[in-house]
Protein backbone atom coordinates (compact mmCIF):
# COMPACT_ATOMS: atom_id res chain seq x y z
CA UNK A 1 0.00 0.00 0.00
CA UNK A 2 1.40 3.38 -1.04
CA UNK A 3 1.99 6.77 1.55
CA UNK A 4 -1.35 8.36 -0.09
CA UNK A 5 -3.20 4.84 0.01
CA UNK A 6 -2.22 4.61 3.91
CA UNK A 7 -3.33 8.85 4.37
CA UNK A 8 -6.63 7.87 2.56
CA UNK A 9 -7.54 4.94 4.44
CA UNK A 10 -6.02 7.05 7.67
CA UNK A 11 -8.74 9.66 6.48
CA UNK A 12 -11.64 6.60 5.88
CA UNK A 13 -11.04 5.38 9.44
CA UNK A 14 -10.76 9.26 10.98
CA UNK A 15 -14.37 9.90 9.15
CA UNK A 16 -15.70 6.60 10.29
CA UNK A 17 -14.96 7.10 13.89
CA UNK A 18 -16.26 10.81 13.81
CA UNK A 19 -19.63 9.59 12.19
CA UNK A 20 -19.98 6.88 15.28
CA UNK A 21 -19.09 9.00 17.81
CA UNK A 22 -21.50 11.63 16.14
CA UNK A 23 -24.50 9.06 16.36
CA UNK A 24 -23.37 7.76 19.93
CA UNK A 25 -23.23 11.74 21.33
CA UNK A 26 -27.12 12.05 19.68
CA UNK A 27 -28.09 8.88 21.28
CA UNK A 28 -26.88 9.75 24.49
CA UNK A 29 -28.66 13.70 24.34
CA UNK A 30 -31.52 13.50 27.22
CA UNK A 31 -35.11 13.24 26.28
CA UNK A 32 -37.35 16.26 27.59
CA UNK A 33 -38.67 15.13 30.59
CA UNK A 34 -42.49 15.86 30.37
CA UNK A 35 -43.57 12.24 31.05
CA UNK A 36 -41.04 10.90 33.25
CA UNK A 37 -42.22 9.44 36.46
CA UNK A 38 -40.25 9.64 39.58
CA UNK A 39 -42.94 7.81 41.68
CA UNK A 40 -43.25 4.28 40.16
CA UNK A 41 -45.67 1.59 40.67
CA UNK A 42 -44.86 -0.67 43.82
CA UNK A 43 -47.97 -3.06 42.89
CA UNK A 44 -47.43 -6.41 43.36
CA UNK A 45 -50.45 -9.05 41.99
CA UNK A 46 -51.67 -11.38 44.58
CA UNK A 47 -50.95 -14.83 44.15
CA UNK A 48 -53.51 -15.78 41.55
CA UNK A 49 -55.71 -19.44 41.27
CA UNK A 50 -55.77 -21.31 38.43
CA UNK A 51 -59.80 -21.33 38.40
CA UNK A 52 -62.25 -22.58 35.89
CA UNK A 53 -65.99 -21.02 36.13
CA UNK A 54 -68.27 -22.96 34.16
CA UNK A 55 -72.34 -23.14 33.30
CA UNK A 56 -72.40 -19.10 33.46
CA UNK A 57 -73.61 -16.70 30.90
CA UNK A 58 -70.42 -14.67 29.85
CA UNK A 59 -70.84 -11.06 28.76
CA UNK A 60 -66.73 -10.91 27.20
CA UNK A 61 -66.92 -6.83 26.89
CA UNK A 62 -66.04 -7.09 23.28
CA UNK A 63 -70.05 -7.32 21.92
CA UNK A 64 -69.69 -11.44 22.80
CA UNK A 65 -72.22 -13.13 24.72
CA UNK A 66 -72.10 -16.76 25.70
CA UNK A 67 -74.76 -19.06 27.29
CA UNK A 68 -73.53 -21.73 29.53
CA UNK A 69 -70.33 -20.60 28.84
CA UNK A 70 -66.69 -21.19 30.81
CA UNK A 71 -63.64 -19.04 31.60
CA UNK A 72 -60.23 -20.04 32.65
CA UNK A 73 -57.49 -18.21 34.20
CA UNK A 74 -54.86 -19.35 34.80
CA UNK A 75 -51.45 -17.62 36.12
CA UNK A 76 -53.40 -14.40 36.28
CA UNK A 77 -54.27 -13.99 32.75
CA UNK A 78 -57.55 -15.48 31.04
CA UNK A 79 -56.37 -18.54 29.08
CA UNK A 80 -59.59 -19.30 27.62
CA UNK A 81 -63.13 -18.46 27.15
CA UNK A 82 -65.86 -21.03 25.35
CA UNK A 83 -67.36 -24.64 26.36
CA UNK A 84 -65.85 -28.00 27.25
CA UNK A 85 -62.60 -26.25 28.84
CA UNK A 86 -60.12 -28.46 30.23
CA UNK A 87 -60.40 -29.30 34.00
CA UNK A 88 -57.29 -30.54 35.36
CA UNK A 89 -54.97 -28.83 37.73
CA UNK A 90 -57.93 -26.04 38.28
CA UNK A 91 -60.56 -25.05 40.92
CA UNK A 92 -64.04 -25.30 39.38
CA UNK A 93 -66.16 -23.01 40.16
CA UNK A 94 -70.02 -24.18 39.86
CA UNK A 95 -71.88 -20.92 38.52
CA UNK A 96 -75.52 -22.10 37.45
CA UNK A 97 -77.52 -19.20 36.96
CA UNK A 98 -75.07 -16.62 37.43
CA UNK A 99 -73.13 -14.13 35.27
CA UNK A 100 -69.70 -13.01 34.51
CA UNK A 101 -68.01 -9.78 32.73
CA UNK A 102 -64.56 -8.42 33.20
CA UNK A 103 -64.02 -6.18 35.95
CA UNK A 104 -65.52 -2.96 35.84
CA UNK A 105 -63.67 0.19 34.95
CA UNK A 106 -64.59 3.44 36.92
CA UNK A 107 -62.69 6.34 34.68
CA UNK A 108 -64.12 9.15 36.77
CA UNK A 109 -63.29 9.06 40.39
CA UNK A 110 -62.79 10.74 43.30
CA UNK A 111 -62.05 8.39 45.31
CA UNK A 112 -59.04 8.85 48.10
CA UNK A 113 -59.83 12.77 47.86
CA UNK A 114 -63.40 13.41 47.63
CA UNK A 115 -63.54 10.86 51.10
CA UNK A 116 -66.29 9.15 53.11
CA UNK A 117 -67.58 10.47 54.81
CA UNK A 118 -68.65 13.21 53.00
CA UNK A 119 -66.50 15.56 55.71
CA UNK A 120 -64.77 16.72 52.29
CA UNK A 121 -67.44 18.96 51.65
CA UNK A 122 -65.68 21.01 53.95
CA UNK A 123 -62.59 22.66 51.62
CA UNK A 124 -60.25 22.13 54.89
CA UNK A 125 -61.16 18.15 54.84
CA UNK A 126 -60.68 17.82 50.59
CA UNK A 127 -57.76 17.06 48.71
CA UNK A 128 -59.50 16.93 45.07
CA UNK A 129 -58.75 20.29 43.70
CA UNK A 130 -55.61 22.68 44.12
CA UNK A 131 -57.52 26.21 44.06
CA UNK A 132 -54.52 28.54 43.69
CA UNK A 133 -54.39 29.32 40.29
CA UNK A 134 -56.76 28.35 37.04
CA UNK A 135 -54.20 26.37 35.71
CA UNK A 136 -52.07 23.79 38.19
CA UNK A 137 -51.05 21.17 35.54
CA UNK A 138 -48.13 20.68 37.95
CA UNK A 139 -49.73 19.54 40.70
CA UNK A 140 -50.04 15.25 40.45
CA UNK A 141 -53.67 14.09 42.28
CA UNK A 142 -52.00 10.50 43.54
CA UNK A 143 -50.18 13.09 45.86
CA UNK A 144 -53.20 13.65 47.85
CA UNK A 145 -54.65 10.12 47.68
CA UNK A 146 -55.63 8.43 50.67
CA UNK A 147 -55.72 4.45 50.06
CA UNK A 148 -57.59 3.91 53.19
CA UNK A 149 -60.64 5.81 52.18
CA UNK A 150 -63.36 3.13 52.76
CA UNK A 151 -64.69 4.28 49.25
CA UNK A 152 -62.22 1.41 47.75
CA UNK A 153 -63.31 -1.31 49.70
CA UNK A 154 -67.06 -0.39 48.60
CA UNK A 155 -66.11 -0.23 45.05
CA UNK A 156 -63.78 -3.57 44.84
CA UNK A 157 -67.11 -5.51 46.42
CA UNK A 158 -69.37 -3.51 43.42
CA UNK A 159 -66.95 -5.74 41.41
CA UNK A 160 -64.83 -2.34 40.11
CA UNK A 161 -61.08 -3.96 39.38
CA UNK A 162 -59.74 -0.19 37.95
CA UNK A 163 -59.69 3.16 38.62
CA UNK A 164 -59.16 6.42 37.34
CA UNK A 165 -58.49 9.42 39.98
CA UNK A 166 -59.31 12.47 38.64
CA UNK A 167 -58.86 16.10 40.23
CA UNK A 168 -61.54 17.70 40.61
CA UNK A 169 -62.48 20.55 37.99
CA UNK A 170 -62.49 24.18 39.76
CA UNK A 171 -59.11 25.05 37.88
CA UNK A 172 -59.12 25.14 34.29
CA UNK A 173 -55.71 22.56 34.28
CA UNK A 174 -56.93 20.72 37.06
CA UNK A 175 -53.29 18.62 37.32
CA UNK A 176 -52.95 14.71 36.28
CA UNK A 177 -54.77 12.05 36.98
CA UNK A 178 -53.89 8.54 38.14
CA UNK A 179 -54.89 5.16 37.56
CA UNK A 180 -55.49 2.64 40.17
CA UNK A 181 -56.47 -1.35 41.48
CA UNK A 182 -58.82 -0.94 44.68
CA UNK A 183 -56.49 -3.42 46.63
CA UNK A 184 -55.73 -2.49 50.43
CA UNK A 185 -52.75 -0.51 50.58
CA UNK A 186 -51.07 2.36 53.09
CA UNK A 187 -50.06 4.47 50.07
CA UNK A 188 -50.79 4.99 46.44
CA UNK A 189 -48.16 3.38 45.16
CA UNK A 190 -48.90 0.04 45.98
CA UNK A 191 -52.38 0.49 43.80
CA UNK A 192 -50.65 2.16 40.92
CA UNK A 193 -51.78 0.44 37.79
CA UNK A 194 -48.15 -0.80 36.16
CA UNK A 195 -47.61 0.69 32.87
CA UNK A 196 -50.56 3.10 33.05
CA UNK A 197 -50.71 6.29 31.63
CA UNK A 198 -51.25 9.57 33.61
CA UNK A 199 -53.90 11.37 31.80
CA UNK A 200 -54.31 15.73 31.61
CA UNK A 201 -58.17 17.10 34.05
CA UNK A 202 -58.91 20.01 32.26
CA UNK A 203 -62.25 21.62 33.10
CA UNK A 204 -64.84 24.57 30.62
CA UNK A 205 -67.96 26.25 31.70
CA UNK A 206 -68.95 27.47 35.22
CA UNK A 207 -66.97 25.95 37.75
CA UNK A 208 -64.00 27.95 36.56
CA UNK A 209 -65.43 31.51 35.85
CA UNK A 210 -68.00 31.33 38.91
CA UNK A 211 -64.83 30.25 41.33
CA UNK A 212 -61.87 32.75 39.97
CA UNK A 213 -64.54 35.63 39.32
CA UNK A 214 -65.86 35.41 42.70
CA UNK A 215 -62.69 36.44 44.02
CA UNK A 216 -62.25 39.00 41.22
CA UNK A 217 -59.63 37.32 39.44
CA UNK A 218 -58.84 35.47 35.78
CA UNK A 219 -61.35 33.91 34.67
CA UNK A 220 -64.90 35.32 35.33
CA UNK A 221 -66.24 34.20 31.50
CA UNK A 222 -65.97 31.80 29.22
CA UNK A 223 -64.06 33.59 26.95
CA UNK A 224 -61.88 34.20 29.50
CA UNK A 225 -61.47 31.06 29.94
CA UNK A 226 -60.51 29.95 26.51
CA UNK A 227 -57.77 32.67 26.19
CA UNK A 228 -56.10 31.67 29.30
CA UNK A 229 -55.44 28.65 27.93
CA UNK A 230 -54.73 29.16 24.60
CA UNK A 231 -51.78 31.49 26.14
CA UNK A 232 -50.89 27.67 28.12
CA UNK A 233 -50.59 25.90 25.01
CA UNK A 234 -48.89 28.67 22.95
CA UNK A 235 -45.82 28.64 25.71
CA UNK A 236 -46.08 24.97 25.76
CA UNK A 237 -45.11 24.49 22.30
CA UNK A 238 -42.35 27.28 22.55
CA UNK A 239 -41.04 25.28 25.47
CA UNK A 240 -41.50 21.86 23.73
CA UNK A 241 -39.27 23.70 20.83
CA UNK A 242 -36.93 24.70 23.44
CA UNK A 243 -36.29 20.96 24.71
CA UNK A 244 -36.56 19.90 20.90
CA UNK A 245 -33.18 21.96 20.07
CA UNK A 246 -31.72 20.78 23.68
CA UNK A 247 -32.35 17.03 22.49
CA UNK A 248 -31.32 17.84 19.34
CA UNK A 249 -27.98 19.33 19.91
CA UNK A 250 -28.45 22.63 18.69
CA UNK A 251 -28.66 23.80 22.18
CA UNK A 252 -25.81 23.37 24.75
CA UNK A 253 -28.05 24.38 27.91
CA UNK A 254 -30.92 22.46 28.69
CA UNK A 255 -34.55 24.46 29.00
CA UNK A 256 -35.38 25.52 32.73
CA UNK A 257 -37.63 22.96 34.24
CA UNK A 258 -40.93 24.09 34.58
CA UNK A 259 -43.46 21.38 35.47
CA UNK A 260 -47.11 23.12 34.49
CA UNK A 261 -45.34 23.05 30.77
CA UNK A 262 -43.73 19.35 31.29
CA UNK A 263 -47.35 18.46 31.06
CA UNK A 264 -49.11 20.68 28.71
CA UNK A 265 -46.03 19.59 26.36
CA UNK A 266 -46.56 15.67 26.72
CA UNK A 267 -50.42 16.60 25.75
CA UNK A 268 -48.97 18.54 22.54
CA UNK A 269 -47.07 14.91 21.85
CA UNK A 270 -50.12 13.00 22.68
CA UNK A 271 -48.12 11.25 25.33
CA UNK A 272 -51.09 12.18 28.27
CA UNK A 273 -54.69 12.49 27.26
CA UNK A 274 -56.74 14.84 28.19
CA UNK A 275 -60.28 14.33 30.08
CA UNK A 276 -62.53 17.01 29.96
CA UNK A 277 -65.36 18.14 32.59
CA UNK A 278 -67.41 19.95 30.62
CA UNK A 279 -71.34 19.82 30.19
CA UNK A 280 -72.92 22.27 27.32
CA UNK A 281 -72.77 21.34 23.52
CA UNK A 282 -71.22 24.61 23.12
CA UNK A 283 -68.62 24.32 25.73
CA UNK A 284 -67.48 21.37 24.04
CA UNK A 285 -67.19 22.35 20.84
CA UNK A 286 -65.33 25.42 21.68
CA UNK A 287 -62.51 23.52 23.28
CA UNK A 288 -63.14 20.70 20.02
CA UNK A 289 -61.57 23.92 18.28
CA UNK A 290 -59.14 25.21 20.48
CA UNK A 291 -57.87 21.17 20.83
CA UNK A 292 -57.28 21.36 16.50
CA UNK A 293 -55.71 24.65 16.67
CA UNK A 294 -53.27 23.40 19.01
CA UNK A 295 -53.03 19.72 17.48
CA UNK A 296 -54.35 17.43 20.42
CA UNK A 297 -57.27 15.45 20.76
CA UNK A 298 -59.56 15.06 23.76
CA UNK A 299 -59.75 12.15 24.57
CA UNK A 300 -62.70 12.64 26.17
CA UNK A 301 -65.80 14.91 27.67
CA UNK A 302 -67.02 13.73 31.19
CA UNK A 303 -70.04 14.75 32.20
CA UNK A 304 -70.85 15.85 28.74
CA UNK A 305 -75.28 16.28 29.38
CA UNK A 306 -75.55 18.22 26.12
CA UNK A 307 -73.44 15.41 24.12
CA UNK A 308 -76.22 13.86 22.40
CA UNK A 309 -76.79 17.67 20.65
CA UNK A 310 -72.91 17.25 18.91
CA UNK A 311 -73.02 13.44 18.08
CA UNK A 312 -71.44 14.55 14.61
CA UNK A 313 -68.47 16.64 16.10
CA UNK A 314 -67.49 14.33 18.66
CA UNK A 315 -67.55 11.05 16.24
CA UNK A 316 -65.46 13.44 13.64
CA UNK A 317 -63.18 14.09 16.04
CA UNK A 318 -62.41 10.90 17.74
CA UNK A 319 -63.47 12.14 21.56
CA UNK A 320 -65.47 9.84 23.85
CA UNK A 321 -68.06 11.27 26.18
CA UNK A 322 -67.84 9.91 30.23
CA UNK A 323 -71.76 10.34 31.47
CA UNK A 324 -74.59 9.89 34.09
CA UNK A 325 -77.19 8.44 33.50
CA UNK A 326 -79.82 10.71 34.85
CA UNK A 327 -78.20 14.01 36.92
CA UNK A 328 -79.69 16.87 36.12
CA UNK A 329 -80.76 20.26 38.05
CA UNK A 330 -78.20 21.05 40.00
CA UNK A 331 -76.38 24.00 38.11
CA UNK A 332 -77.56 25.84 35.13
CA UNK A 333 -74.99 24.10 33.01
CA UNK A 334 -77.57 21.05 33.35
CA UNK A 335 -80.87 22.34 32.53
CA UNK A 336 -81.17 20.51 28.90
CA UNK A 337 -80.00 17.04 30.37
CA UNK A 338 -81.93 13.87 29.26
CA UNK A 339 -81.68 10.27 30.39
CA UNK A 340 -81.31 9.33 27.02
CA UNK A 341 -78.16 11.43 26.05
CA UNK A 342 -75.60 8.00 26.74
CA UNK A 343 -77.82 6.06 24.58
CA UNK A 344 -78.28 8.30 21.56
CA UNK A 345 -74.58 9.56 21.81
CA UNK A 346 -73.79 5.69 21.38
CA UNK A 347 -76.16 4.79 18.63
CA UNK A 348 -74.31 8.03 16.61
CA UNK A 349 -71.08 6.34 16.88
CA UNK A 350 -69.51 8.20 19.58
CA UNK A 351 -67.95 6.06 22.32
CA UNK A 352 -69.75 6.47 25.22
CA UNK A 353 -68.72 5.03 28.81
CA UNK A 354 -70.86 5.46 32.39
CA UNK A 355 -68.32 7.38 35.23
CA UNK A 356 -68.98 7.69 38.99
CA UNK A 357 -67.82 11.35 40.17
CA UNK A 358 -69.47 10.20 43.20
CA UNK A 359 -68.01 7.42 45.65
CA UNK A 360 -72.27 6.72 46.43
CA UNK A 361 -72.39 6.34 42.30
CA UNK A 362 -68.99 4.08 42.12
CA UNK A 363 -70.90 1.49 43.79
CA UNK A 364 -73.16 0.93 41.44
CA UNK A 365 -72.29 1.72 38.13
CA UNK A 366 -73.64 -1.08 36.41
CA UNK A 367 -76.73 0.09 37.64
CA UNK A 368 -76.00 3.27 36.13
CA UNK A 369 -75.93 2.19 32.42
CA UNK A 370 -78.48 -0.03 33.03
CA UNK A 371 -80.79 2.78 33.47
CA UNK A 372 -79.33 4.50 31.03
CA UNK A 373 -79.92 2.01 28.53
CA UNK A 374 -83.39 2.06 29.78
CA UNK A 375 -83.67 5.33 28.79
CA UNK A 376 -82.45 4.15 25.41
CA UNK A 377 -84.67 0.92 24.74
CA UNK A 378 -87.58 3.61 25.49
CA UNK A 379 -86.51 5.77 22.68
CA UNK A 380 -86.36 2.66 20.73
CA UNK A 381 -83.15 1.95 20.53
CA UNK A 382 -81.88 -1.87 20.18
CA UNK A 383 -79.18 -2.03 23.71
CA UNK A 384 -78.51 -5.53 24.59
CA UNK A 385 -76.98 -6.61 27.75
CA UNK A 386 -73.28 -8.14 25.70
CA UNK A 387 -73.07 -3.97 24.28
CA UNK A 388 -74.16 -1.97 27.50
CA UNK A 389 -71.41 -4.16 29.55
CA UNK A 390 -68.84 -2.45 26.83
CA UNK A 391 -69.60 1.38 28.94
CA UNK A 392 -68.41 0.10 31.80
CA UNK A 393 -65.32 -2.28 30.56
CA UNK A 394 -63.82 -2.21 27.03
CA UNK A 395 -64.55 1.12 26.54
CA UNK A 396 -63.05 2.78 29.37
CA UNK A 397 -59.99 0.75 28.94
CA UNK A 398 -59.30 1.90 25.67
CA UNK A 399 -59.66 5.33 26.69
CA UNK A 400 -57.07 4.90 29.80
CA UNK A 401 -54.83 3.17 27.04
CA UNK A 402 -55.15 -0.18 28.61
CA UNK A 403 -57.63 -1.73 26.26
CA UNK A 404 -55.11 -4.56 25.25
CA UNK A 405 -54.65 -5.36 29.13
CA UNK A 406 -58.13 -5.39 30.99
CA UNK A 407 -61.82 -4.72 29.90
CA UNK A 408 -62.02 -7.89 27.98
CA UNK A 409 -62.21 -11.78 28.56
CA UNK A 410 -60.29 -12.63 26.04
CA UNK A 411 -57.19 -14.94 26.19
CA UNK A 412 -54.05 -13.35 27.20
CA UNK A 413 -55.82 -9.93 28.97
CA UNK A 414 -55.22 -9.51 32.69
CA UNK A 415 -57.68 -11.64 34.84
CA UNK A 416 -59.79 -9.14 36.21
CA UNK A 417 -62.81 -10.78 36.17
CA UNK A 418 -66.43 -10.23 38.44
CA UNK A 419 -68.70 -13.70 38.62
CA UNK A 420 -72.36 -11.83 39.37
CA UNK A 421 -74.93 -13.79 41.64
CA UNK A 422 -77.38 -12.93 38.25
CA UNK A 423 -78.21 -10.76 35.76
CA UNK A 424 -75.28 -8.26 36.62
CA UNK A 425 -78.12 -4.86 34.99
CA UNK A 426 -80.67 -6.33 38.07
CA UNK A 427 -80.27 -4.00 41.27
CA UNK A 428 -81.38 -7.77 43.11
CA UNK A 429 -77.91 -8.73 41.68
CA UNK A 430 -74.37 -8.61 43.90
CA UNK A 431 -70.37 -9.27 43.10
CA UNK A 432 -70.21 -13.00 44.48
CA UNK A 433 -66.51 -13.35 43.58
CA UNK A 434 -64.59 -10.63 42.20
CA UNK A 435 -60.73 -11.39 40.68
CA UNK A 436 -57.97 -9.06 39.76
CA UNK A 437 -55.08 -10.29 38.27
CA UNK A 438 -56.47 -13.78 38.14
CA UNK A 439 -56.54 -13.81 42.31
CA UNK A 440 -60.18 -13.73 44.21
CA UNK A 441 -59.77 -10.36 46.28
CA UNK A 442 -63.46 -10.13 47.38
CA UNK A 443 -65.89 -13.68 47.94
CA UNK A 444 -69.05 -12.64 49.38
CA UNK A 445 -69.28 -16.23 51.65
CA UNK A 446 -65.95 -15.33 53.17
CA UNK A 447 -66.58 -12.16 54.58
CA UNK A 448 -63.62 -12.26 56.52
CA UNK A 449 -61.58 -11.63 53.48
CA UNK A 450 -63.25 -9.06 52.42
CA UNK A 451 -61.26 -5.59 52.26
CA UNK A 452 -62.31 -2.76 54.67
CA UNK A 453 -61.45 0.23 56.67
CA UNK A 454 -61.11 0.59 60.15
CA UNK A 455 -64.06 3.40 59.08
CA UNK A 456 -66.29 0.41 57.76
CA UNK A 457 -66.02 -1.67 60.85
CA UNK A 458 -69.86 -2.33 62.28
CA UNK A 459 -71.48 -0.29 59.54
CA UNK A 460 -73.44 -2.72 57.70
CA UNK A 461 -74.29 0.47 54.85
CA UNK A 462 -70.27 0.73 54.70
CA UNK A 463 -70.00 -3.46 54.08
CA UNK A 464 -68.65 -3.30 57.64
CA UNK A 465 -69.20 -6.49 59.82
CA UNK A 466 -70.26 -6.07 63.20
Amino acid sequence: MTTGSFRDYGRVVVMLLAALGAVGAEAAKPTPPFTVDPYPTTYRAPAPTNTLIVDVTILDGAGGRIEHGEILLRDGRIAAVGRGLPREGVTVIEGKGRWVTPGIIDVHSHNGTYVLPLTSLDRKASDVSETSDPNVADTWVEHAVNPQDPAFAVALRSGVTTLQILPGSTPLFSGRSVVVKPVPATNVRVMKFPGAVQGLKMSCGENAKSYFGDKDEAPNSRQGEIAIIRAAFLRAQEYRDEWREYSRGKSKKPPLRDLKLDTLAAVLDGDIPVHMHCYRASDMSAMMGVAEEFGFRIAAFHHATEAYKIVPQLRQAGTCVAVWSDWWGFKMELQDAIRDNAAMSDAGGVCTMMHSDSPVVGQRLQIEAAKAAGAGRRAGLTLLPEHVIQWITSTPAKVLRLGDRIGTLAPGFNADVVLWSGDPFSIYTKADRVFIDGAVVYDSSEPARSPESDFGLGRPEMGGRR
